[in-house]
């Protein structure tokens, strides 16, 4: 087929992502679509795939999001007449130490949740199962019935035939140079012989060449290729009949059977890094030289599990190129620097099974202008142009393909690729003991004192960063919030259409508020503080800086980003108002109403001040100049003021009933379901409006609430099993230990029967399960922890009455 003059929409790649793309569009009805590949169909990676399927992956989303496979793969063989090669196994996932048991009864919560058939196995079941397993140091595993495994190419002609019969025009040995572009839309695509397509739309489906294409027009895809190796062996006799896939994650190999053969592989803790320009990188079907040297440990480790593979040969040893991410997710979606750029590609080693999921999701956002759920684990926006920088990538890769089956510790901290992005008070942060993180590229303290190891159980840093949340709640304390999104935003009439709530507020005052989707969901959430007539300044979360800014181009033409302009730093607690007086600060501030904003100066350094608090504290957020921002912080830890880390402030947070956009409340999510209703101005128009009308009328259907545990305290995160009355009904969507209450804390979405209220649901029976465990909860009525708004000078603190925003709506 040749290649034609102008299309709708052009997909670049010819992998298993770019023809489910390709196949979904088409069976969405989209017309005009070709799909580009430079050599023959699956020639980049998914020819050499190891074709394993696993839905069950580390949290909902990203389980959500490959589950689709195991029901796709057989509809697409009966429908294509098309060979998938797709059979369900089950698989084994093997455990050598009580810590990697802990990790994997949580991730069989997951698989409760998910409607999956996983559960703990001990040894002798194990060996039940695969009988030709040696099972010494083995102390558990965890066996999913959905496991199984496909034909990598079967799938990738079964897509191609489908996507085919919807007319979408399939063009092999079609080579891109380059996506071009007008101003910030995509324009078309350039050919490497020159020849031209005009275009609206481009998705890169290049696989291990994406981030490099992606480079040419301007847009950042931070993922690096790698030599991703196995071997395949001469056929085993007496294997089991169907033979589920093993994944020993201490040993870090995985083995699947292929017609009576073993195929092993693994993910080694010092990966060989290729680079996609290297010299015959484009060659079709590419092998890369074999390298015994890095895979002899896999191969040990092999033999020592499966003795039988020391009586057969070796048929042929396999190293060919993958991709991977900075954070073992994959990207996908709208390139937050060009209209029109999509890109799905970096998808670690499991391009195959993710590919039904990511088809599905990308045609729907791509028609539709929208994602069709929570993306924000994947969305290409939640990287910063500096992350795909070579020096980064050099440095984060080898460490993300170690990180597939090194152990999954909560709030594990990356090694490399650090102090990408410091904060302006840095130094001073060292010089008071900081543990740094990374979230989002920022260096940030997660807690001040000496650095501690990873846990399933009580965490380490917990008694420093309860010492910090009490010296929230009885002295002062001083936190860098300098990472916030910040935009300036002008046009009063499309900021108030914008977001959901009166906007229309005197300058100088703050509204909390979100900007929603056509179905009401909370896309974004924001203070908007109201500068002058026509101006606004909002304020957002670090992580979602440029999937923020996305939406409020589409939205608000006048925007101007000053997040590297203004330093942020938090003072809170009852004696901060004696701090802010000790810098010289002037006494009218400590009078300031609650979600109010007002120019002042701290020791002659100019400072606007922000009368809001995250952790229920009195207290300012304090903006000045991000070159201010050293000696500020200096002279308030001189005055008294305790660093905080951000782990005391999530404490603080879950503490005070405030919701977490991405966990607790997000585009699937109303504001009506989330409990903040009081949020909503219903004689303005928004988007969204017509959706939460609708839903108000016939009442939402579930609602979120907050939930202590009695008498205990697992370890709560995210995505545990919640039970009423025995059965299962929800999962934590985020959870804490908070230390000014005592009290381990979580959120859960709880389904509403017709007419019911909060006391009826609390009038139930409740459980969670924390790695198979289950632990008796309550319903809180109302957030654990008062809201302290309000000082005098001495430091003593009287309350206000509670803000409304922190409560639970009526069901």
């Amino acid at each position: 087929m040749t290649v034609p003059a102008k299309a709708e929409i052009v997909i670049i790649g010819g992998g298993a992502v770019g023809l489910s793309v390709a196949a979904h569009l088409g069976w969405r009805g989209a017309r005009d679509v070709v799909l580009l590949e430079r050599h023959q169909l699956t020639s980049g990676t998914s020819w050499h795939a190891a074709g394993i399927i696993g839905p069950l992956r580390s949290s909902m989303k990203l389980t959500k999001l490959s589950i689709y496979a195991i029901d796709l793969f057989d509809r697409l063989e009966r429908d294509t007449g098309v060979a998938t090669g797709y059979r369900r196994t089950g698989g084994l996932w093997l455990a050598q130490r009580p810590d990697r048991m802990q990790e994997l009864r949580r991730t069989a919560d997951i698989g409760l949740v998910a409607g999956l058939q996983a559960r703990i196995v001990g040894p002798s079941e194990i060996s039940d199962a695969w009988p030709l397993l040696d099972l010494d140091g083995i102390v558990g595993g965890l066996w999913v019935d959905e496991d199984g495994q496909a034909d990598p190419v079967g799938v990738c002609m079964a897509y191609a035939a489908a996507a085919r019969a919807a007319g979408v025009r399939i063009v092999e040995h079609a080579p891109v140079d380059r996506v071009l572009t007008r101003g910030d839309r995509v324009n078309g695509v350039q050919m490497v012989d020159g020849h031209q397509i005009a275009c609206a739309q481009v998705i890169n489906c290049a696989g291990a060449w994406a981030g490099a294409l992606a480079a040419k027009s301007g847009v950042a895809v931070p993922l690096h290729p790698v030599e991703h190796m196995y071997v395949v062996a001469e056929p085993v006799p007496d294997l089991p009949d169907p033979c589920p896939i093993v994944r020993d994650l201490d040993a870090r190999i995985y083995v699947k059977e292929d017609a009576g053969r073993l195929v092993l592989g693994g993910f080694e803790p010092d990966a060989k890094l290729i680079a996609p320009d290297a010299p015959g990188m484009d060659r079709a079907f590419l092998e890369l030289p074999e390298d015994w040297d890095q895979f002899t440990p896999f191969m040990q480790a092999g033999l020592k599990r499966i003795p039988a593979l020391g009586h057969t040969g070796i048929q042929h040893f396999m190293n060919g190129p993958e991709s991977f991410t900075p954070d073992t997710a994959q990207i996908m979606g709208e390139a937050p620097e060009l209209d029109g750029y999509f890109v799905a590609a970096g998808f670690n080693s499991i391009g195959i099974v993710s590919s039904a999921g990511a088809g599905r999701v990308m045609a729907d956002w791509i028609l539709d202008g929208d994602p069709p759920m929570d993306l924000s684990d994947v969305d290409i926006a939640r990287f910063e142009p500096d992350m795909a920088t070579p020096d980064f990538l050099t440095a984060r890769t080898a460490e993300a393909v170690a990180s597939q089956f090194d152990m999954h510790w909560p709030f594990k901290r990356p090694k490399t690729g650090r102090n990408l992005r410091r904060l302006p008070a840095h130094d001073v942060w060292t010089s008071a003991g900081a543990v740094f993180g990374a979230p989002a590229g920022w260096e940030r303290p997660m807690w001040f004192g000496e650095e501690v190891g990873y846990s399933y159980a009580d965490q380490p840093w917990r008694p420093a960063a309860a010492r910090e949340c009490l010296a929230a709640r009885d002295q002062a304390v001083v936190m860098d919030l300098s990472p916030f999104s910040k935009f300036e935003l002008t046009g009063r009439n499309h900021v108030q259409q914008a977001f959901c709530s009166d906007m229309d507020i005197a300058p100088g005052r703050i509204v909390y508020t979100f900007a929603l989707n056509d179905r009401g969901g909370i896309e974004l959430e924001a203070t908007v503080t109201r500068s002058s007539e026509d101006t606004f300044l909002m304020t957002g979360a670090a992580p979602s800086r440029r999937r923020d800014l996305r939406w409020l181009t589409r939205h608000v033409p006048g925007i101007k980003d000053v997040t590297r302009q203004q330093a942020v730093l938090g003072l809170f607690g009852p004696k901060a108002g004696l701090i802010w007086q000790n810098l010289d600060g002037p006494a009218d501030a400590l009078a300031m109403p609650f979600g109010s904003r007002a120019a002042w100066t701290l020791n002659d350094i100019p400072v606007q001040a922000t009368r809001i608090s995250y952790i229920g504290e009195f207290g300012w957020e304090i903006s000045c100049s991000w070159g201010a921002a050293n000696t500020l912080a200096t002279r308030m830890i001189e005055a008294g003021a305790v660093p905080m880390g951000l782990h005391a402030v999530e404490a603080c947070r879950i503490e005070m009933g405030f919701r977490h956009w991405g966990h607790d409340i997000g585009p699937e999510e109303t504001p009506l379901e989330a409990g903040l209703g009081f949020t909503i101005a219903w004689d303005t128009e928004f988007i969204g409006k017509d959706a939460l009308a609708r839903q108000q009328r016939e009442g939402p259907k579930q609602c979120l609430v907050q939930f202590a545990v009695d008498g205990d305290h697992p370890l709560l995160l995210h995505d545990e099993p919640i039970f009423r009355n025995g059965a299962l009904v929800s999962r934590t969507t985020s959870g804490a230990r908070g230390f000014r209450t005592g009290l381990s804390l979580c959120f859960a979405y709880l389904p509403v029967p017709n007419g019911e209220t909060m006391p009826d649901l609390a009038r139930q029976t409740y459980e969670i399960s924390v790695a198979g465990r289950r632990y008796p909860l309550r319903i809180l009525a109302k957030p654990a922890y008062p809201l302290h708004l309000a000082e005098n000078t001495t430091g003593a603190r009287g309350q206000n009455p509670r803000n409304p925003s922190p409560g639970q709506d009526q069901a």
